[in-house]
């Protein structure tokens, strides 16, 4: 059982993550009008340069493009929720913040009203390209007053990745398409009782995963509990958040299912923040996972020149779509997020800021960005390129599935809701909390965060 931190540590280490981010900002934007400062989430795996290895081949072209003019990046190494701690603290002074950040979605309302990003409205109403922009990404950028604040490079759906080496040998077959959620725990159940060695079934949990936990994990579950129609987290009549009801408490019990039955993997290990970069880089490339419930962007992992490198994944993996509860209609589930480009309000080269955004987001760099991240299209003429739809295994399969996906409620209280989601899970997980106890938990801390507005139960 993990030992909690006290709160004198937690105060240590929001110190430390502060101080980190300020040193890693160095003296901030303010070295000069022709610098321009570019932050963004550098992956925790050294081998796994996709990002390092794009931007540098856009520095390259916007420098030569715009003669005199110097681009130096800001890279932050860390987990999601470390990435977040120290990217907010940059924001906060005009000494550290960069003049463009890479902002997740979920995190985007939060920092829109605590007034860290700057409103690009003026900016993409000269840029014609704007328009090839699909709505459901547009929307993710938008505050609650109406303005954008980001430019979308891409979104994500989820899925079922299993292994087909491991299928074979445990008797299971290797078309695999779960109808319910008791097909995954008996297939999970299978390969436990018939593959030693293999951990059957992964599903992110916790706090120390962060948005993982919340959304490849919980939100894969929850969304799948209704009818499909209505969100199950947030009401939008009311406009006030939904308290935990039968089905938040199912897709408690679900988690609480997998570490109980010792179907997933050891507690220590799926409360290791740096999980997912085991998962991708040697679980599943050496068959040692069975079931994995993730994103659609593993592959980029897997490409020529990566230190995981995986040409015949396609061949040894295989895709299902996540059920419903009980295969209800519309029978399938996928959550959908994605990452943007935003300027900080307290930037020095705004302008400049946005001429690189417009540099990142032209119909060919776009197209390279989508194919290296394995990322799913938000231009319409990208989309619809041949040389995207068959860069990849996989891009269709997880292209289709927006058709049918849910987005997060984009609102400034959703990162703190995240947050006691993590915790539910976290508690059910380690067996600190009865699935009861953990909803009960999530309520109270649900009505301190969102001041009360709060529906149901």
């Amino acid at each position: 059982m993990p030992v909690r931190p006290t709160a004198a540590l937690t105060a240590l280490l929001t110190s430390v993550l502060a101080a980190t981010a300020l040193t890693a900002c160095g003296t901030g934007s303010d070295e000069g009008p022709d610098t321009l400062k570019v932050s963004y989430k550098q992956s925790t795996d050294n081998s796994i340069k996709v990002m390092d290895t794009y931007l540098a081949g856009i520095k390259k072209q916007f420098e030569r493009e715009h003669p005199g003019k110097k681009v130096e990046f800001v890279p932050i190494k860390a987990p999601d929720s470390e990435y977040y701690t120290k990217l907010q603290q940059m924001l906060r002074s005009p000494r550290t913040a960069p003049d463009l950040v890479y902002e997740d979605t979920f995190l985007i309302n939060s920092d829109i009203t605590s007034g860290y990003l700057k409103p690009l409205d003026p900016y993409l109403a000269k840029w014609p390209d704007w328009g090839r922009f699909i709505g459901t990404a547009k929307a993710a950028a938008r505050g609650q007053d109406g303005k954008t604040y980001g430019v979308p490079d891409g979104t994500d759906t989820r899925g079922l990745w299993f292994d087909k080496r491991v299928f074979r040998k445990a008797g299971l077959p290797t078309d695999w398409q779960p109808r319910t959620w008791d097909d995954i725990l008996t297939a999970a159940r299978t390969i436990k009782r018939t593959v030693p060695g293999v951990t059957p079934l992964n599903v992110y949990t916790g706090k120390p995963a962060g948005e993982e936990a919340t959304m490849q994990g919980f939100e894969e579950l929850l969304y799948g509990t209704n009818d499909g129609r209505s969100d199950p987290l947030y009401d939008a009549t009311s406009k006030k958040w939904r308290a935990a009801g039968q089905g938040f408490k199912d897709s408690l019990a679900f988690v609480h299912r997998v570490f109980q039955e010792k179907l997933g993997p050891d507690v220590s290990d799926a409360l290791d923040p740096n999980y997912s970069t085991t998962v991708r880089g040697e679980l599943l490339p050496q068959g040692k996972l069975g079931i994995d419930l993730d994103g659609s962007w593993l592959p980029q992992d897997w490409l020529p020149g990566s230190g995981h490198e995986w040409r015949d994944w396609s061949k040894e993996i295989g895709l299902a779509y996540m059920p419903t509860q009980h295969g209800q209609a519309p029978g399938k589930v996928s959550m959908s997020g994605g990452w943007t480009w935003s300027v900080p309000a307290r930037a020095a080269h705004p302008d400049l800021a946005f001429d690189f955004v417009k540099t990142l987001q032209t119909k060919d760099n776009a197209r390279k960005w989508y194919i290296a991240n394995s990322g799913i299209a938000v231009r319409e003429d990208v989309a619809a390129d041949p040389a995207y739809v068959d860069a990849q295994p996989g891009i269709k399969f997880f292209t289709d599935l927006v058709a049918t996906t849910h987005y997060r409620p984009a609102f400034p209280a959703y990162p703190k809701v995240s947050t006691a989601i993590q915790e539910a899970m976290e508690s059910v997980t380690t067996g600190d909390r009865s699935v009861a106890q953990a909803a009960g938990d999530y309520d109270a801390a649900l009505k301190d965060v969102t001041g009360g507005r709060v529906v149901g139960g």
